[in-house]
């Protein structure tokens, strides 16, 4: 059980991770650096859109994009304000919720072995854990887990413990059990009864993990690498655990939203990803996400049946949600499938056309512009638009 410290501190992580949809006041900071790239002068308008998201505030931008012409990366910005570098492409950064995906695909591989159904109830798996204060795991499908309708409270967004500030800052480097996350979550009633409509929940994804765990009797990390990081050669990817560094290659990531400081904000950089886990932990670098969603959409990850059951899909606003991953459609009418992840300075996108034959990652290191995705999705037009 969660202590009044730990909940306490854990709700002021929940500032930095919970996913807003505010765009602030933004004000330029700095210059854009030139894009690279040997379709550069194809990718003439994503460049742009870079360089003005870097003028509206953003510290730094990478988009590596893969096409029909091959391969271009760009940058734009400032990766450390302190040696001025900027971006490289090789970069290692967290991906926030786009480990989901990752977690999703897990949980549908053992549905393909036939150890499970994604319509087994969580009582099945995990009986007695959703328990308390109207939560019941017999009344939630492993399915709901993952399309985000489960209705169950997210532990990272209590109200009452709720906190916008400096004091977040200590709590960075505290670990945290899977066993104190859920006990925050159960002691909330429901946002919404099962099935009813789309609540977007890390405590969905907190469960899916500990699935994973029962049925296979292996931690979730080491799943994760044994089921995709190693078979796809995913160099630049890890599961951190409770380490607070990143790889090398690596810039800084910085906070203005949750400390409410001014540009470029607060280096947050290093802290301890452990309340994230599978809702959000894992490190990856532009070309191993590209290469991940090219292999999961090309089938190589996943038998159709499960891969057509991942990409049915649920309205939720203008986009709509699958199991683990998003359907965006673009200014210019390109729909595409991924996912998107933010939390302490930074955001990150990757997108892919269904055939798979256009795909971006982009990056920033700030949780400031990213706040809304407005500059995130005017890079994706950018991209995927640039001929129209």
């Amino acid at each position: 059980m969660a202590t009044g410290r730990s909940r306490a501190a854990l709700a002021s992580l929940a500032a930095a991770l919970v996913t807003a949809f505010l765009l602030l006041p933004v004000s330029p900071s700095a210059a854009a650096a030139p894009a690279g790239g040997a379709s550069g002068q194809e990718h003439a308008r994503t460049r742009a859109a870079m360089e003005r998201a870097v003028r509206d505030g953003a510290p730094g931008v990478l988009v590596t994009a893969a096409d029909g012409e091959g391969r271009w990366a760009g940058t734009a910005g400032i990766a450390d304000r302190d040696t001025k570098r900027p971006p490289h492409p090789a970069d290692h950064f967290r991906i926030g919720s786009i480990t989901k995906t990752f977690t999703a695909t897990l949980v549908l591989q053992l549905e393909a072995e036939g150890r499970l159904s994604i319509d087994d109830t969580v009582e099945t798996w995990l009986p007695g854990v959703v328990r308390g204060h109207g939560n019941d795991g017999r009344r939630i499908t492993v399915r709901q887990l993952l399309n985000h309708t489960s209705g169950l409270y997210n532990y990272l967004n209590d109200p009452a413990l709720h906190q916008i500030g400096p004091i977040w800052l200590k709590h960075l480097h505290e670990t945290w059990t899977p066993e104190e996350l859920l006990a925050v979550a159960m002691s909330k009633r429901p946002s919404a009864a099962p099935g009813e409509r789309f609540v977007y929940s890390n405590t969905n994804y907190l469960l899916a993990a500990l699935i994973v765990e029962k049925i296979t009797g292996h931690s979730y990390e080491h799943e994760l690498h044994r089921r995709i990081i190693t078979p796809l050669r995913l160099r630049g990817t890890s599961s951190p655990g409770t380490r607070e560094t990143l790889p090398h290659p690596s810039g800084r990531a910085y906070s203005t939203a949750q400390i409410q400081a001014p540009l470029p904000g607060v280096d947050v950089t290093e802290f301890n990803p452990s309340p994230l886990r599978a809702s959000g932990e894992i490190i990856s670098t532009a070309d191993d996400l590209n290469h991940f969603y090219s292999a999961l959409l090309d089938g190589r990850l996943l038998p159709q049946a499960q891969l057509r059951e991942m990409t049915t899909t649920i309205s939720v606003g203008a986009d709509a949600y699958g199991l683990g991953l998003f359907r965006m459609t673009t200014s210019c009418g390109t729909e595409l499938w991924g996912q998107r992840g933010g939390g302490y300075g930074f955001e990150a996108l990757t997108v892919s056309t269904r055939d798979t034959r256009h795909r971006m990652t982009l990056y920033f290191n700030t949780d400031h512009l990213a706040l809304q995705g407005a500059a995130a999705r005017g890079i994706a037009d950018a991209e995927f638009c640039q001929h129209s």
